[in-house]
């Protein structure tokens, strides 16, 4: 039956459509300026002397505030669509007329009147295509938006096949006219109907394509809607972190543009993000904020979702009241949509409330609603698939016929190309010959600049090779030959007789120094001779800053205690840092073992740390010598020689601070030092906390 248009005067809708306009902008002044401006420029047009309510621009005007109150007041946009619908007819405005019979259909869809919503959608459709015989390119847009329109209801009504081969042919027009918005719309729709069979793959796939033509669009809002959808999808995955960026960077947007139904969704996918991970606590306060947002969105469809998530979170917090209250909206409002994917939700919780509470045969009608539902959309989904990919190879079989007619169409038209493509080879093979001689003599040059420049390279490469070689020769030569040689020389002595037993042992303090300064020397040898010549990988984690300084503490120990030096460690154990533990591990031994040379006996070694934002600042302090502002400068310098003897006459390789400088600058921080002769220095270097997991998330 053909659905009647209420018939009431002019003067009385006007009236009608003020008001609903007015408690529009009562419910959402603050929220949605967009409304507030058009409820002020259509007052304002009423307001003049020679108003005409058949102007073009007051009607623009109406549908334009028809489609901004859709998601806020349905009851609205339908009065408004009606009456822009009269007023179109009267005036003869197809275009308006068109939208305002798409407008009648997005009311019936979102009351889940699927069938009124094709009705009115077909009829926009037939002026649309009128539209197209006098402007092809506005009226071709038109049947995009109503086809697309359409291709969401048989989604709805889960006539998957025709869904998709609606969405498939609007992305052949879609591409044809460069509409590369209405392209994102559609690949995005097509994402989440494979979504909805759990075919994740070809879902993303469809979102990556949506990625790229919003990167051209450069529309915010439109990239923060497709962002939130995928947000869900990941979320359906179980891939929360990335659910969790994907959702934070659409709220951002949709709270800066005040964006209030596309806002409320981002909330309730944040807590499905939370619920996945079952931490219901922090589920139910997005899912919360997202119930706020509804009182002010007119969407029975999204508010069902949402009012099974609450239930559910509630539920986890074993709450059963609160959730039994929340499932069983849900549960009603999915009936009246009959949205069964959302009913199975609400039937599911309410069989648990009841098993909980004792209440088995409530429990059990709502467990076999549950299975019957549950196996009767498995059965769907395995059908809907089968028939998903039987459409769109039919539709590819179809566009490859249509391909193939194209070709024997141009066919004939390839030969004259073949003729003059011969006459432009022969043409070319002419300006070859000529100019032969001249590229050839420009690429010999080209790849004489490029030997050159490479033999240069080279050659600094392998200068500074062998600056390094010769480093590590001298440093072996002059540091280690000379202990190991009187190591040599005093076990010859003692094979020789020379010197007895009792002799030889009073040498053995001095050798245990000499090899505990072999053992270190080798090791920072090796660790710069590694970063010098084929570079260190560094593999950050999180270390325990205390930890790791008490390991050299106890390591070091015998050396202090010697020179009876007393070493703090402020450091806590909540001091953690992403970093590379044997790179911090390196700089940690070099700075407390120069401390302890350079600190006289009976002093004090301080090890402390102070928070940044984003990182901690250590300081190695001791109650040494102190250096002096020319040493200072030198002492960071990259193959850095600075060497100097500590109290007791200690030696090092000089490689020790620049070793620490490139360990501490590979993990992201800096090192400097603060000192005064005779006061002591302070070594002082950063580096970055530890990473939270959902550090992008936020």
């Amino acid at each position: 039956m053909k659905p009647k248009i209420n018939q009431m005067s002019p003067i009385k809708k006007l009236a009608l459509i003020f008001i609903a306009m007015i408690l529009g902008y009562t419910q959402l002044y603050s929220q949605v300026p967009r409304r507030d401006s058009l409820q002020y420029q259509i007052k304002q047009l009423r307001l003049k002397k020679d108003f005409n309510p058949h102007d073009s621009h007051y009607i623009n005007m109406l549908m334009k505030l028809g489609d901004e109150i859709r998601y806020y007041n349905s009851d609205s946009l339908h009065l408004i669509s009606n009456e822009v619908l009269k007023l179109a007819s009267e005036s003869g405005n197809k275009f308006s007329k068109c939208n305002s019979l798409t407008g009648i259909g997005n009311f019936y869809e979102d009351q889940g009147n699927y069938d009124k919503a094709i009705y009115y959608y077909q009829k926009a459709y037939e002026v649309a295509k009128r539209i197209k015989d006098d402007e092809l390119l506005l009226g071709n847009k038109l049947l995009l938006g109503i086809e697309n329109s359409i291709a969401n209801v048989y989604y709805y009504k889960g006539d998957y096949a025709e869904s998709l081969s609606r969405y498939l042919k609007s992305i052949e027009l879609a591409s044809l006219i460069g509409d590369n918005k209405m392209l994102a719309i559609l690949n995005e729709n097509i994402a989440s109907l494979y979504a909805d069979q759990n075919d994740y793959d070809q879902a993303i796939g469809f979102f990556k394509i949506v990625k790229k033509l919003n990167e051209k669009i450069g529309d915010e809002i439109n990239t923060a809607k497709t962002m939130s959808n995928l947000a869900s999808v990941y979320a359906d995955m179980g891939k929360l972190e990335y659910a969790m960026y994907n959702i934070n960077s659409s709220i951002g947007v949709f709270e800066k543009h005040k964006i209030m139904d596309w806002l409320a969704y981002a909330y309730e996918v944040k807590g499905k993000a939370y619920l996945e991970s079952k931490d219901y606590k922090w589920a139910l306060f997005w899912y919360k904020q997202g119930e706020m947002m509804h009182h002010n969105v007119d969407d029975d469809r999204g508010e069902t979702s949402l009012l099974n998530g609450i239930a559910e979170a509630y539920l986890g917090q074993h709450k059963d009241s609160l959730s039994e209250v929340y499932a069983q909206k849900a549960f009603e409002l999915s009936k009246r949509l009959k949205f069964h994917e959302e009913i199975q939700k609400s039937a599911n919780t309410l069989y648990r409330i009841n098993k909980n509470k004792g209440d088995l045969k409530s429990a059990l009608t709502f467990h076999e609603l549950y299975q019957t539902l549950h196996d009767t959309i498995i059965s769907n989904k395995n059908e809907k698939s089968l028939t998903m990919l039987v459409t769109k190879l039919d539709f590819e079989e179809q566009k490859e016929k249509l391909i193939l007619e194209n070709e024997k169409a141009l066919a004939s038209q390839k030969r004259y190309i073949y003729i003059a493509l011969l006459i432009l080879v022969i043409f070319l093979v002419i300006t070859l010959i000529v100019r032969r001689n001249e590229k050839v003599q420009k690429r010999l040059n080209v790849e004489l600049y490029n030997k050159t420049a490479k033999l240069v390279e080279n050659e600094k490469k392998l200068r500074a090779t062998n600056e390094t070689k010769d480093k590590l020769f001298s440093i072996i030569g002059h540091d280690l030959r000379g202990p190991i040689a009187a190591f040599q020389g005093l076990l010859q002595l003692y094979r020789n007789g020379e010197i007895g037993s009792n002799d030889f042992l009073q040498f053995i303090p001095k050798l245990g120094k000499d090899l505990d300064n072999i053992s270190f020397t080798l090791n920072n040898l090796l660790s710069w001779g590694q970063t010098q010549m084929n570079g260190s990988t560094t593999k950050p984690s999180i270390i325990c800053l205390e930890n790791l300084v008490n390991d050299n503490i106890n390591l070091l120990e015998e050396t202090a205690t010697a020179k009876s030096i007393r070493i703090v460690n402020k450091i806590t154990s909540n001091v953690l840092s992403w970093a590379d533990n044997d790179h911090i591990d390196i700089v940690f031994r070099n700075l407390l073992s120069n401390a302890i040379k350079f600190t006289p006996e009976n002093g004090k070694i301080t090890i402390d740390v102070s928070e940044r934002s984003t990182s901690w600042e250590i300081s190695v302090k001791d109650t040494g010598v102190g250096i002096n502002l020319e040493t200072q400068k030198k002492l960071f310098k990259k193959n850095s020689s600075i060497t100097t003897y500590g109290t007791n006459d200690e030696k090092g390789t000089g490689l020790g601070l620049s070793l620490c400088k490139e360990m501490v600058e590979k993990n992201n921080g800096e090192i400097w030092v603060e000192s005064t002769i005779p006061n002591g220095s302070c070594f002082y270097f950063t580096l970055p906390k530890m990473r939270n997991k959902f550090q992008k998330a936020g």
